[in-house]
C-alpha cells in the first residue's frame, strides 16, 4: 500500500479514527493488525517471510538475554539469528545476483553451468526491517537492551506501519518504550503530524513525481537527447531522489506523529554539506548510523592504522552500496564515496574556511561529487552510466543558451493547473521542474536552521494554516496523485 494512493488515504482515516476510539489497552494490538494489513497490500504471503525473521530475532533475543551477555552461549546464539536473518535476505535479493555472475563468470572461461536462478520477486521493505530486527539483537547482545518478552510488542517494533517499508531504521531503545506508553489524543500532535505528512506529500507527489517524468524517460532513452539534457536530468535525479525519499521520511513522521509516536529525523538538509562525512551524517541518516554502528565500528573504526581505517571505509561502503540493491552500479556507488571519504582524509581544512564565499564553494563541490556518484545509482548498469558521462561531455554552449532562453521566455507556463502532465514536451517539463525546485529551495531556506516554517511546528498560528492549506493546494494542482508512483527506496 502506497502512501501516495487512494487506498492508503482510507486506510489512514480509519486506522486513525479506530486508534483514538478504542480502549489504549487495545492500541498495540490495533497497530498490529493494522499493519500486516499494510503490508500484505502489496504480496499479501509475504508476511510469512517477515513472521519468520520475527520469530527467530524475537526467540534470540530471549536466550541470548538467558544465556548472559557477551557469554560464548550468547554470541553462538546471536551468530545463528544473523545469520537466518541474513539467509532470508540473501535468498530474496541476492541469489539471483550471485547466480548470473557465476554463470556470467564460466562462460568467460567457456565452461557450461546449468543453474537455474529463482526468479522471485524481493518482498518490499526487507532490507529495512532485517536491519531493524538485527539491530535489536545485536543491543541485546551488548547488554544495552533487555530482551522484549510481549511478542505483540516485538512484532509491532519491527511492523510500525508508518516506518515498515522504507524506514526511518528505529533502535529498540527508542522505539520499544513509545510502543508500551498509553497515547492519548493530543490536537497539538495532530496538527504537528499534519504539516510534516503535507510536506513529505509535497515533496513527493509535486516534486520528486514531476521530475521522475523527465529523469525516467532520459536515462531510459538517453541515445535520443543531447548532453546537456542528460546533465539536466542527473541534477533532477539528485533533487528527486532526495524529496523522494525524504518525503516518505516526513510522511511516516507525521502519520506516527498523529497518533503519539515519535521516529528520528532521517534526513537533515545533505546538500547543504560542506563535506562528503557532513553528507552522510546529514543523509539518511538511520542507515548511516546503522553501518558505522554495527560494521565499521566493529571493523575497528579509527581505532586502527590508517590503512586498515581506510579498508574499513572503503569496505562499509561497498557493502552499503550492495544494500541497497543487487546490481554492480550500487556496489560502484558506494565504492566511489568510500574513495571521497578516504581521500578528504589528506586533504587540509582550509583556514579561511570561515569566510561565506569559501563555504559556498565547498558546498557546491560536495553537491557536485554527490551528482557523480548518482549517475551509478540512477542507471540500470555501467555501461548506461558511463553512456550518460560520454553525453555529458559532449555539451556545448549552443544548445545550453537555447535552453536557457526558453525556459526564460515560458516560465509562466508552470502556473496553469490545467498542463496534461503526460504529453507536456520536454522542455515545458524542465520549465516546471525547475520552477518546483526553486519553489523548493526557498522553502528550505525558511525551514533551516530555525526559519519561521519551524516555528510552525511550535506554534498554532495563523500563518501555520495558511502554509498548510497553500502546500494543500499545491499538491492538488501539481501533485502526480493517484497513479501508483512507488517510492525510490521500496525497492530496497
Amino acid at each position: 500500500m502506497l502512501f501516495n494512493s487512494f487506498d492508503f488515504l482510507v486506510f489512514f482515516i480509519i486506522v486513525t479514527i479506530l486508534y483514538w476510539v478504542s480502549p489504549q489497552r487495545t492500541h498495540i494490538y490495533l497497530l498490529l493488525a493494522a499493519s500486516c494489513l499494510f503490508y500484505m497490500a502489496f504480496i499479501p504471503v509475504y508476511i510469512l517471510i517477515l513472521f519468520l525473521t520475527i520469530l527467530i530475532d524475537y526467540f534470540a533475543g530471549i536466550y541470548i538475554e538467558k544465556s548472559g551477555n557477551k557469554t560464548k552461549k550468547a554470541k553462538h546464539l546471536l551468530i545463528f539469528s544473523i545469520i537466518s536473518t541474513c539467509l532470508v535476505l540473501f535468498v530474496f535479493k541476492y541469489y539471483d545476483f550471485f547466480i548470473w555472475n557465476f554463470i556470467s563468470l564460466c562462460s568467460t572461461f567457456n565452461i557450461n553451468c546449468s543453474v537455474r536462478t529463482l526468479q522471485i520477486i524481493l518482498p518490499i521493505g526487507l532490507s529495512f526491517h532485517t536491519f531493524q530486527s538485527l539491530s535489536y539483537v545485536i543491543e541485546v547482545y551488548r547488554g544495552k537492551q533487555k530482551a522484549e518478552k510481549d511478542f505483540v510488542v516485538y512484532s509491532l517494533y519491527v511492523m510500525f506501519y508508518p516506518q515498515l517499508v522504507a524506514g526511518p531504521i528505529e533502535r529498540a531503545a527508542h522505539l520499544l518504550p513509545q510502543l508500551k506508553k498509553n497515547h492519548r489524543f493530543s490536537f497539538e500532535n495532530l496538527r504537528i503530524g499534519l504539516l510534516i505528512s503535507c510536506w513529505g506529500f509535497f515533496k513527493k507527489v509535486v516534486i520528486a513525481d514531476r521530475l521522475s517524468l523527465i529523469v525516467d524517460n532520459v536515462y531510459r532513452y538517453s541515445d535520443n537527447y543531447d548532453g546537456y539534457t542528460c546533465l539536466l536530468s542527473t541534477y533532477f535525479f539528485a533533487f528527486q531522489i532526495y524529496c523522494d525519499f525524504s518525503g516518505y521520511s516526513d510522511i511516516a513522521r507525521g502519520v506516527a506523529k498523529i497518533m503519539g509516536y515519535d521516529l528520528m529525523i532521517n534526513f537533515n538538509y545533505p546538500y547543504l554539506s560542506k563535506s562528503i562525512r557532513e553528507f552522510w551524517n546529514r543523509w539518511h541518516i538511520s542507515l548511516s548510523s546503522w553501518f558505522k554502528e554495527y560494521l565499521y565500528i566493529p571493523l575497528g573504526g579509527n581505532k586502527v592504522s590508517a590503512t586498515r581505517n581506510n579498508f574499513n571505509l572503503l569496505f562499509t561502503f561497498l557493502v552499503s552500496g550492495l544494500w541497497h540493491g543487487a546490481n554492480w552500479t550500487y556496489v560502484v556507488w558506494g565504492g566511489i564515496n568510500g574513495v571521497y571519504l578516504i581521500t578528504e582524509r589528506y586533504i587540509p581544512t582550509l583556514s579561511i574556511s570561515k569566510y561565506f564565499i569559501v563555504k559556498l564553494l565547498k558546498t557546491v563541490l560536495v553537491f557536485h561529487l554527490i551528482l557523480i556518484s548518482w549517475v551509478f545509482f540512477r542507471a540500470s548498469s555501467i555501461t548506461e552510466a558511463l553512456a550518460m558521462f560520454s553525453k555529458f561531455s559532449q555539451i556545448n554552449f549552443q544548445s545550453v543558451s537555447i535552453s536557457i532562453k526558453h525556459f526564460i521566455l515560458s516560465y509562466g507556463v508552470i502556473w496553469y493547473p490545467g498542463i496534461n502532465k503526460t504529453v507536456i514536451p520536454f522542455y515545458d517539463s524542465q520549465i516546471i521542474s525547475f520552477s518546483l525546485l526553486i519553489l523548493f529551495l526557498v522553502s528550505i531556506c525558511m525551514e533551516y536552521k530555525g526559519g519561521f516554517l519551524t516555528r510552525f511546528f511550535n506554534k498554532n498560528t495563523l500563518l501555520y494554516y495558511i502554509v498548510s492549506i497553500v502546500l494543500v493546494v499545491l499538491i492538488l494542482l501539481f501533485g502526480v496523485l493517484f497513479e501508483n508512483s512507488s517510492f525510490i527506496y521500496f525497492q530496497f
